[in-house]
């Protein structure tokens, strides 16, 4: 079950999509930098936007922040609300549902990917790449977390048969074909990246920065990878 909180009309050329789960210590900290992030881009770009988020049955009190945050940025914000925690994956795939842009931007709540970067990927959108990875520069993880994420995307790699140079970075844009194709595809497991670049025809990658996480834990252990 999903609630969809939405009141505003503009019509979006860009949508930001952004999973939540117990983020409740840094949603503000997230907001304060988002959005004066969005609108500088957009009056530079002359573009309009909106944020997607998906509270992913969040059992702090995320949902009710996203909720009051709806309000203060009813044009340009939607939250869709589970009430169970469904994963990352069917998180962005309901935002991917629920998102109205012709580009679309994933991003993680924990600010470890800052906010200042989307407007990078929206230049490479722009410019007719139907598909922006990031590599993150200077990753500001544990050692732990970097084996982690090197033994993780080595995995990857091998099954899918796919080369990308960094698989876990969240900070990704798509074009709309793209996020559409994906859609189609009803696996319940697929790893979104990988099969948005097989449908790629112009993809590229840039280095994009990297932070440490703004407050809390990682939600996802070794065996969540």
């Amino acid at each position: 079950m999903t609630a969809n909180l939405a009141t505003q009309t503009c019509n979006p050329s860009l949508s930001v999509v952004i999973p939540v789960y117990n983020e409740e210590d840094g949603l503000q900290a997230l907001f304060d930098r988002l959005y004066p992030a969005l609108d500088a881009m957009a009056s530079k770009r002359n573009i309009a936007y909106e944020v997607v988020f998906v509270n992913d049955g969040s059992k702090d009190r995320s949902a009710g922040i996203l909720a009051k945050q709806v309000e203060l940025r009813s044009d340009v914000t939607r939250a869709v609300l589970f009430h169970s925690n469904f994963g990352q994956h069917m998180a962005i795939m309901a935002g991917f549902e629920y998102s109205r842009g012709e580009y679309i931007i994933t991003l993680d709540a924990d600010l470890q990917n800052p906010p200042e970067e989307i407007d990078a990927l929206v230049n490479e959108l722009l410019k007719g790449h139907d598909y922006v990875g990031t590599i993150r520069a200077n990753r500001r993880d544990s050692f732990f977390r970097k084996f982690a994420s090197r033994a993780m995307n080595h995995l990857r790699e091998k099954i899918t048969r796919i080369t990308m140079t960094d698989q876990g970075c969240m900070l990704r844009g798509y074009s709309r074909r793209i996020v559409d194709l994906v859609r189609q595809c009803d696996e319940s497991n697929t790893f979104i990246p990988a099969l948005a670049y097989t449908f790629a025809s112009n993809p590229t990658e840039i280095s994009v920065k990297h932070e440490e996480r703004f407050a809390g834990e990682s939600k996802y252990s070794l065996y969540q990878l």
